[in-house]
């Protein structure tokens, strides 16, 4: 597992070792992180690595069944780093391979709508061409998010922010849910290429119902205008604030919103029903969890 201390990684060793596995938490060398330390405490082995070297990741992915990445980066990272986690799983013999995707739908937008998405798709594109048993988790966005720093339902205003069609429907899933089904994904040697979950599909209006309930107090829809306001407002910000090197500036979080508005990412289908243990967080539970 690579990326383990991270928050995302971090819940999908833990969801690995309820569910009875082994697990080998792969990071850098002097990694202080406290994670690292709950994870050997709870019987994980946690390997010191060279991320830079294929030869010390075949060595550290040797004897795996399935390697899982929830790596965070930009280009050297979920490129570039990750090609060399996928050259070493297929060095080692390693059987199927998880990328740190974990995100709405990218293979239904155009490409240049989402920097990051646009990553991902071309790491994937170099995974398909590997021989080894790929599968990509997809949940939309994290409901976690809502609670702040997605700024769509406002708390203070009592309003729920959108653009376009307060109709339009919205993926969400926790980032726990994201990990649970992840670990089960993992401890799955039968999965497909793609997996798409949603703890729940809600629209602007649903959220506004959501809202309502979770906190006894009225919300209202407060529409900011149409897809096209979103990306001027895209545009402005990344010419005012372009932060190149920072993983998630404040235009990169709008091309997520601009792209999960648009309706394109929408799941067709749900496999959330392919692992029936996984108790799936409503949107409302999440909220009333921040408001309580």
């Amino acid at each position: 597992m690579a990326g383990a201390t991270g928050d995302l990684g971090f819940r999908i060793a833990q969801a690995l070792l309820r569910r009875g596995a082994a697990v080998r938490a792969l990071v850098r060398p002097g990694n202080l992180k406290p994670e690292a330390t709950v994870l050997r405490d709870l019987g994980a082995e946690v390997l010191e690595v060279d991320f830079g070297s294929v030869t010390a990741l075949t060595t550290a992915c040797a004897g795996a069944a399935c390697v899982v990445s929830a790596l965070s980066g930009l280009r050297e990272v979920i490129v570039d780093g990750q090609k060399r986690l996928l050259d070493a799983a297929v060095a080692a013999g390693v059987p199927r391979f998880i990328p740190s995707d974990f995100c709405i739908d990218y293979t239904k937008l155009p490409e240049g709508s989402n920097r990051n998405l646009d990553l991902r798709r071309e790491f994937n594109q170099r995974l398909d061409q590997a021989p080894i048993q790929a599968t990509s988790v997809l949940n939309g966005m994290f409901t976690d998010l809502l609670t702040g720093q997605a700024p769509v339902v406002l708390f203070g205003l009592g309003r729920v922010l959108y653009y376009g069609d307060a109709d339009q429907p919205l993926d969400f899933t926790t980032i726990d849910n994201t990990a649970e089904y992840t670990a089960a994904a993992a401890l799955d040697p039968s999965t497909p290429r793609y997996l798409r979950v949603a703890g729940e599909v809600a629209s602007a209006r649903g959220l506004q119902r959501a809202a309502t309930e979770a906190t006894g107090r009225p919300y209202k829809l407060l529409r900011a205008g149409g897809l096209w306001v979103l990306g001027a407002l895209i545009r402005v910000a990344r010419t005012l604030a372009p932060a190149p090197e920072e993983v998630f500036p404040a235009w990169q979080g709008m091309q997520y919103m601009h792209n999960m508005f648009s309706g394109r990412p929408t799941f067709a289908h749900l496999d959330n029903a392919r692992y029936p243990d996984i108790h799936w967080t409503s949107v409302r539970e999440v909220l009333a969890a921040r408001h309580a």
